[in-house]
């Protein structure tokens, strides 16, 4: 059966017939209890935005290898269902990869132990994972889509592709189109473009339209231009210009509407949390950084569900663009240099105009600044030019020349400074913060300018304007008071933070204690453990110094009993001595896989695994930072070629890359690690003739046994760099004693019945030491924030893991995402307790879990 009912033209996507620009809110069921699912998809609706962006995350249904699970909050089906009941029309994103700071992006941990195998790319053993995974979700899709009773209008393939080095994106993004079409997928395939790379977002696969993630600086004074660009790039294809993400904040939305998008997707209008051991690390700028599970970029919906003021302009830009309707879809998206001048505020470079179909135009006149200002608007045909009051940060979407007939009315609403969010035979309506500026003509008449106040909540302004023969009754209203083409659903409103102070020690184990030997230290997805701890011992007797090469996330390691400042580096290489120690035994904790391809540290890549890494005693250390044959073009008068320390040639062609040679002192039989010390930027390390990079953040270079006879060292020259090598020879640590603790037996454990003994917080554990507490709380939906130092702490309600804090420790990596102290405990799932996991780590202070404070939440 076809969808023919979904069209995807140069208006955009197209519904039964109705051209329509469509706002688009991300909502995602797999962030929410299923208990809030009807909420959450009514408080959408009522902003008047039409649909919802969803991913699908593959391994949060494929939670082990085979072991898939579509019930419970895991029921996209029943999602998909309800947002259809809704009203809402649906952007499947199934993946494979979707980024969205979720584990490992959505690729099951398991991925990375194939050898050989090779993420996003057209492999014959990913690409059957794939289909093991398309095979259960694009039925799910097919079924739903709109016009055979369901809301999926579109179905995204991958997801910024053009970040990854994919080899043959042809290739794979066919493979990924067939998987589709062989499901029954006919509503349009898109792929988007992380960074404006359309082949390289789609491989340039027929049937594959182009979509943009569009992520500007918001005050930036060209994003008309450029996004117009994009827009004439697809019109060449006879293609709409999708912006599948983008900024929240609607006046940046108003600048991409009126530069030609016809699809404006914000990323993360309604937020939600990371329940359970699914944040991700990475997420962009310095290497690093551990996702929240409170996940909040500042969109109209907290994670909670409370509203924000941005609703409210939710409303009124999509009261505008179903007033327009087909017209602005149609409208071609030209510059309007000319016509807005005189600014008094930070404006555009390149304002944008759309070309109505039937007549009229609107154009977009932007205010970068907090300060309110003016605009002057060039009218023409011997009209006064019009000056627009501008809000403090805001784009008046001004409309002129629009023949008025379209709507019942006579004349012509020649212009408009407050936004046009209704017109019919009983009027006009409009929605302004400030005072505005309207002009009505009749054919057969001169025109009419009417100055109106600016509205107040609740007090809109009334006119009635008269020209000629015909009259119009105006209305402006404040767009906090724009209706909602649907009702909101009631929310209580947030409670005042309460103190909880009762708690009760449990006597519960926080382990098993069943170990399994292993000759070396394995990942912790080669025993299981694809979320949650793994749990290492082993004998260090002898040993002097350790390095660690690929830990990850979270190491704590004791020595004797003595429990070690946290790392969390990312697998970049760690010395650790021993000061004599015997034992070391080991906790590594999965905050999250990585969700973005980040080569600066090896935890970071896609793929990569996660445990406690490759531990090696340190045999022996060797200062190689002499001796080094320096070798670089136009550096010097002429051979033989000088021999200096590395990084010690002085030259004035600064930035020229300078090699830096030499044979290492290897035995041919052992690993060796080599440290490249004062690293300023990445540089380029040849062992016997294969290239490879090092970074400031993870300055070592491993040697297997036999590597390191020829060394060639490039950087750009630069004077007075503090240059160094050290040689370490290695001897792999055996023997271990490893327990798995995969978040399931976690959340058994979480579970039991145990006896205790009351207490008061605050809490102080030992460093190292692990202890359960129950924790009373208040009744209803809570916010629940936790205080203190030198602490990590696991909330636990409902047989689900509610999220992690980790607070003050100068070894705690940074936070993004959201508020790394807020937990959110449903009113569903709160039973009047909540079970903490609190472990003590080690810092210049004691640990301490300070207090908890409960809010409640609006839900």
């Amino acid at each position: 059966m076809s969808t023919v009912s979904v069209e995807l033209g140069p208006s955009g996507i197209v519904l039964d017939g109705r051209e329509e620009a469509l706002l688009c809110a991300s909502l995602f069921y797999f962030r929410l209890p299923r208990e809030v699912w009807v909420s959450r998809l009514a408080a959408v609706r009522a902003t008047g935005y039409r649909a919802i962006d969803v991913y699908l995350p593959w391994n949060f249904h494929e939670r082990a290898p085979g072991e898939w699970d579509f019930e419970g909050r895991r029921d996209v089906g029943a999602f998909l269902d309800l947002a259809y009941e809704a009203g809402l029309a649906v952007i499947a994103r199934p993946g494979p990869y979707i980024c969205s700071e979720w584990d490992g992006g959505a690729m099951p941990a398991w991925l990375g132990l194939e050898d050989g195998l090779e993420l996003r790319q057209a492999e014959p053993r990913f690409l059957e994972h794939v289909r093991g995974w398309f095979d259960r979700a694009m039925p799910i899709l097919a079924s739903r889509q709109w016009g055979r009773g369901g809301g999926v209008i579109a179905v995204q393939l991958e997801n910024e592709l053009d970040f990854f080095d994919t080899r043959d994106r042809h290739a794979y993004l066919t493979a990924l189109r067939d998987m589709a079409l062989g499901h029954g997928i006919d509503v349009p395939l898109v792929a988007c473009a992380g960074q404006g790379d359309l082949n390289g977002a789609t491989g340039g696969v027929d049937g594959v339209a182009p979509a943009f993630n569009f992520y500007p600086d918001d005050r930036s004074p060209f994003v008309e231009p450029e996004v117009r660009r994009y827009a004439d790039l697809v019109a060449e294809r006879g293609l709409p210009l999708l912006v599948t993400e983008t900024n929240r904040y609607h006046t940046t939305l108003r600048r991409l509407l009126a530069s030609g998008a016809t699809l404006l997707a914000p990323y993360l209008q309604a937020s939600g949390f990371d329940l359970g051991y699914t944040p991700s690390v990475g997420n962009w700028g310095d290497p690093g950084g551990f996702m929240t599970h409170d996940y909040d970029f500042g969109g109209y919906l907290s994670p909670v569900g409370e509203a924000r003021p941005e609703a409210a302009e939710a409303r009124v830009l999509a009261a505008f663009s179903r007033t327009l309707g087909p017209a602005l879809t149609r409208a071609a998206a030209t510059a309007a240099d000319q016509d807005v001048t005189d600014a008094t505020v930070p404006t555009s470079a390149s304002p944008s105009k759309l070309a109505l179909e039937g007549g009229g135009t609107v154009t977009g006149v932007p205010n970068l600044s907090d300060r309110p200002g003016r605009a002057t608007i060039r009218t023409g045909d011997g009209l006064p030019d019009a000056v627009v009051e501008l809000p403090p940060f805001s784009c008046p979407l001004v409309v002129r020349d629009l023949p008025l007939e379209r709507f019942g009315l006579p004349g012509t609403l020649l212009l408009a400074s407050a936004d046009l969010v209704g017109a019919g035979p009983d009027g006009i309506e409009l929605a302004s913060r400030t005072a505005a500026m309207v002009v009505l003509a009749a054919d057969d008449a001169e025109p009419t300018t009417v100055e109106l106040d600016a509205p107040t909540p609740g007090a809109p302004v009334r006119r009635t304007v008269r020209s000629g023969r015909a009259q119009w009754e105006l209305v402006v209203t404040h767009p906090d008071d724009v209706p909602a083409p649907w009702a909101a659903p009631e929310t209580a409103e947030p409670g005042e933070p309460e103190p909880l102070t009762a708690a009760r020690r449990l006597d519960l184990e926080t382990r098993s204690g069943q170990t399994v030997a292993h000759d070396l230290a394995p990942a912790s997805e080669a025993v299981g453990v694809h979320r949650g701890r793994t749990h290492y011992a082993a004998s260090v007797d002898g040993v002097d110094e350790l390095l660690l090469e690929g830990a990850g996330d979270i190491v704590d390691l004791a020595l004797d009993g003595r429990a070690l400042p946290s790392i969390a580096r990312f697998g970049a290489t760690v010395r650790v001595p021993t000061g004599g120690a015997t034992g070391l035994e080991a906790t590594v904790e999965t905050w999250g896989h990585s969700n973005f391809d980040d080569a600066r540290l090896p935890g970071l890549a896609l793929g990569s695994l996660r445990g406690l890494g490759r531990v090696w005693s340190v045999a022996r250390s060797e200062d190689v930072s002499a001796l080094w044959t320096v070798e670089g073009a136009r550096q010097w008068a002429g051979r033989p070629a000088p021999v200096r320390s590395l990084g010690g040639w002085s030259s004035t062609r600064i930035g020229r890359p300078v090699t830096y040679r030499r044979a290492l002192p290897i035995d041919g039989r052992s690993h060796h690690a080599l440290h490249l010390d004062g690293l300023a930027v990445p540089c380029e390390v040849a062992v016997d003739g294969e290239a490879r990079t090092v970074s400031p953040d993870d300055p070592w270079l491993h040697l297997a046994p036999g590597e390191g006879r020829d060394v060639a060292v490039t950087v750009p020259h630069w004077p007075v760099s503090e240059g160094g090598a050290v040689l370490l020879r290695l001897d792999p640590v055996r023997d271990w004693r490893v327990e798995p603790q995969p978040d399931e037996a976690i959340l058994t454990l979480s579970g039991r019945r145990s006896g205790g003994r009351d207490i008061e917080l605050p809490f102080e554990p030992a460093p190292g030491e692990e202890a359960w507490l129950d924790l009373a709380v208040p009744t209803g939906g809570l916010s629940l924030r936790f205080e203190g130092r030198q602490a990590r702490v696991s909330a636990f309600a409902h047989g689900e893991l509610l999220g992690r804090v980790w607070l003050e420790d100068p070894a705690r990596p940074r936070f993004t995402g959201g508020d790394p102290g807020r937990l959110w405990l449903p009113s569903e799932w709160n039973s009047g307790t909540v079970r903490l996991l609190v472990r003590g780590t080690t810092g210049d202070a004691g640990p301490r879990l300070e207090r908890v404070t409960a809010a409640a939440s609006p839900e």
